[in-house]
């Protein structure tokens, strides 16, 4: 399906201003909130990442990435990552994941973090099923009520994605080889009229993310963590995120907090 797609870094002035170009096209958001070509350059020069994916000559998809750091602990925040229409679910967004990781492995770089919307569900299923990401914490109106069409005039709550790349976790989903999931101890539903309501603006939507948003915040001050996610059934499953650690306590090392989940 992406046959003839490359995938590879963006280093150009051009790259950059066409990578903004993309941005408006998908997001449709105001000026003020476009990030500009200039956080482009500045991430490419300073560690982060900028990548094209390319059909021929032409972008038809990017991420930015910039270094971010936690309790000593180097890691890449995925900001922005974007497919044209016209190559969405043609496995593009997952090749710019894919070199993503293996460009940040090269550099010794073992985790990214990114957020996603916790009532996207299919972007839940790429992120926690098909990447073997995790989630741990939710982030209420994380950006603020912005211009884009995208975001339907919402809060933009968020799940903050931790991308362990050199886990099993990660290893097994990448390559396919994920065992069908035991019963969860915990699940998070979300309605089946999600989609309907969404493109109708309908106001239960707004209910149904309230509702998300305690039972996420929840769970998760229990210990759980967000691992898998049932795309026809419409689910999130949890389970217990770490092995003789509390990570309620946020004590302990990064290591501790950060890497040892449950596999």
């Amino acid at each position: 399906m992406s046959e003839g797609i490359v995938v590879r870094k963006c280093e150009s002035l051009d790259e950059f201003h066409r990578c903004v170009d993309l941005q408006r096209e998908i997001w449709g958001e105001a000026d003020l909130e476009v990030e500009p070509a200039t956080m482009f350059v500045v991430a490419a020069q300073t560690g982060g990442e900028v990548l094209g994916a390319f059909d021929g000559a032409r972008l038809v998809g990017y991420t930015l990435a910039v270094v971010g750091l936690r309790d000593r602990t180097t890691y890449l925040h995925s900001h922005m990552t974007g497919v044209h229409s016209e190559y969405r679910d043609r496995g593009v967004g997952r090749m710019l994941k894919l070199f993503q990781r293996s460009e940040a492995l090269g550099r010794g770089i073992r985790l990214i973090q990114w957020t996603f919307d916790p009532l996207e569900v299919r972007n839940a299923h790429f992120n926690l099923n098909r990447l073997g990401a995790i989630c741990r914490e939710y982030q209420p109106n994380l950006y603020g009520v912005t211009t884009s069409p995208l975001h339907r005039s919402m809060e933009t709550d968020r799940l903050l994605v931790e991308w362990h790349l050199d886990s099993a976790r990660v290893v097994a989903a990448i390559e396919n080889l994920v065992k069908v999931p035991v019963e969860a101890p915990a699940v998070i539903e979300l309605p089946a009229e999600l989609e309907r309501w969404q493109s109708e603006g309908s106001s239960e939507v707004g209910v149904v993310q309230a509702r998300v948003r305690e039972e996420f915040a929840r769970w998760f001050a229990k210990g759980y963590a967000g691992k898998r996610t049932g795309l026809k059934t419409r689910h999130y499953a949890k389970r217990r995120a770490l092995r003789g650690v509390k990570e309620t306590s946020r004590k302990g090392t990064a290591a501790e907090r950060l890497c040892k989940y449950d596999e």
